[in-house]
Order: structure tokens, then C-alpha cells, then sequence
């Protein structure tokens, strides 16, 4: 078993950014040797006509290439960060929501928004009087939490959750099923 094929496994296995020092520690390799196989190792990735390659901005890592990220992220959808969903949370439970009063209820919601505009999870529409943008959740919001229905579906299930606490019952054992596709 070549010392490359070993890193790549490393690399791939891991998925996250490695130092050196910690590639060698895991296959119990002196670093040098270690820097010099992922070296090459670099250069085959790159002078083969694969989607992967093998970054090393802030360590090594075995990642898809830029140019193959629509395909990773229809297969595999990103997962939000908690500010960002707590965001999206806010525009479903209230939908239509007037952006500007979703910047009063969460400050850097202008970010936010423009991120869940990118993927599609919601969609902006001028009101009627053309000074501020009304927010809705889309297909792809209910595709995405496998949610049937739409946002009122998940208010629904938070008035359930809500009204099992208030009746001493553990919000664990609610059936959601109806809810949520299989």
C-alpha cells in the first residue's frame, strides 16, 4: 500500500482540513516524507481531468471542485447555519413577511436572506407599494425539510409541540407523521 494511497484515504475519510503533522501522526509517517507524498499527490489530482482535488489553503483536504458544486449540492443539500435557519424559521411561521420588519425582529437578517435567496429555500416580491420586499418560503423549503404541505404545515406542527408542553407531555412522543413524507 503506497504512502499516497494512504493519505488519500487519510484525506478522504477525514473530510476536513488536515495538517501535516497530523497526516503523519495518524499513518505514524515522518512529516517530510508525509509533506513530499502529499505533494504529488496534489499534482496527480490536478493533472487528471477529475472533479476532485485536493485543496491546501488551510491544510489538506479532498474536496469537489468548484466547478461541480451544483451537482454536490442537489444531491446532498448544504446544511444551514443556526443564525440562518433561525432566520428562515422566522419568514416561515410569519410568511408573507415584509423584509424590513424582519430586520427589526433579527438584525443581520439582510445577509441571511440574500443566502437563503441563493438556495432557493425563498422567494422575494416587491409589496405594492414598491418600498420594501415580501418574503415566502418555496417548494424547495418544503422539498428540503421533507415537509407536505407548506409553512403553515410547520405551524401546525409548533402549535402541537406548544400545546404538548403546556399539557406536561414530552413533545418527543407527538405523531408528526401526517407531516412529513416518508
Amino acid at each position: 500500500m503506497s504512502l499516497k494511497a494512504r493519505i488519500e484515504a487519510v484525506l478522504f475519510i477525514t473530510a476536513q482540513a488536515l495538517e501535516v503533522k497530523d497526516i503523519a501522526e495518524i499513518l505514524k509517517e515522518d512529516e517530510s516524507v508525509v509533506e513530499e507524498a502529499l505533494l504529488d499527490l496534489i499534482m496527480d489530482y490536478s493533472s487528471r481531468e477529475g472533479a476532485l482535488e485536493i485543496d491546501d489553503e488551510n491544510g489538506y483536504i479532498l474536496q469537489v471542485k468548484e466547478d461541480y458544486m451544483d451537482i454536490v449540492e442537489q444531491l446532498c443539500p448544504v446544511e444551514l447555519k443556526p443564525a440562518v435557519l433561525k432566520t428562515l424559521t422566522v419568514i416561515a411561521l410569519k410568511e408573507p413577511i415584509r423584509q424590513s420588519y424582519l430586520k427589526e425582529l433579527r438584525s443581520n437578517a439582510y445577509e441571511h436572506v440574500q443566502e437563503l435567496l441563493k438556495m432557493g429555500l425563498i422567494s422575494r416580491h416587491r409589496d405594492k407599494n414598491g418600498r420594501s420586499f415580501n418574503l415566502r418560503t418555496t417548494p424547495k423549503f418544503a422539498e428540503y425539510f421533507k415537509l407536505k404541505g407548506d409553512a403553515k404545515t410547520l405551524a401546525k406542527i409548533m402549535d402541537l409541540e406548544k400545546q404538548a408542553r403546556e399539557d406536561d407531555e414530552d413533545p418527543e412522543n407527538l405523531d408528526l407523521s401526517e407531516f412529513i413524507e416518508k
